[in-house]
């Protein structure tokens, strides 16, 4: 019977932190309404405290959660492609704003999210020479840029605009004698460009039909209970 009541009663700080840390994790799944509640009030915290050059790693694993209410509560009424400017741009951002992009599908990411990568990208590759030196895409990074154009809506649309605009230049790395992967870049970049203002092309042409392909059964964002704020809730009759 003794041997009931014998559990374990000395834990590792590593061993909290590990279940901590999977908490989290099952939080920014927003997964259900208590998730997404507890993710948005995570997500509102950091705006509050504010993105420094000690935690914006942290603040880039939200722009992996799919659910708009997080990622609104992590802007607040900062402008999504300036929400980044503060910190300067590194290998680790910029390679990480490539892998979101990678992992959603075409249409499927939230357009604020959207804006946040493309401010980190017009920051880093405003001077092309020097973005690259900092992170120099491949073309499969390109083509995780691209898929993301919106045929439908034109070059006057926001982020249409400035995924172009990066394509643009990427493509004036063209000619400069660094290495091969730059001038293949540089090529594909302008391809993909130039698909998308001939009326007579497709980004299908340049782009792998695989990685256009929408998602059919996307899950439609779970939403947080509607919850008055506390002086609101203070008036209403027991």
């Amino acid at each position: 019977m003794k041997e009931l009541f014998e559990k374990k009663q000395d834990w590792a700080e590593s061993e909290v932190q590990q279940i901590e840390y999977s908490m989290l994790k099952g939080i920014l799944g927003c997964r259900s309404i208590e998730a997404v509640e507890a993710a948005t009030t995570y997500a509102s915290y950091l705006n509050f405290t504010g993105i420094t050059n000690g935690n914006y790693p942290v603040f880039l694993g939200i722009l992996t959660v799919r659910n708009h209410n997080v990622i609104d509560a992590l802007l607040g009424t900062r402008d999504p492609f300036l929400f980044m400017s503060s910190i300067q741009p590194n290998y680790f951002i910029v390679s990480t704003c490539f892998a979101i992009l990678t992992k959603y599908r075409k249409a499927e990411i939230y357009p604020k999210t959207l804006g946040i990568i493309l401010g980190v990208f017009q920051a880093t590759y405003n001077s092309p020479l020097d973005g690259y030196k900092i992170y120099p895409p491949c073309v499969a990074d390109v083509n995780a840029l691209g898929k993301h154009l919106n045929e439908e809506k034109g070059q006057d649309d926001l982020l249409n605009r400035s995924i172009l605009d990066i394509l643009d230049k990427l493509s004036s790395l063209e000619g400069q004698n660094v290495d091969e992967d730059m001038e293949d870049l540089a090529i594909h970049s302008h391809n993909i460009r130039n698909n998308f203002f001939d009326s007579k092309k497709h980004l299908v042409d340049v782009i792998p039909e695989v990685q256009l392909r929408l998602e059919q059964n996307l899950d439609k964002d779970v939403q947080p209970r509607n919850r008055l704020p506390l002086a609101e809730a203070e008036k209403q009759p027991a």
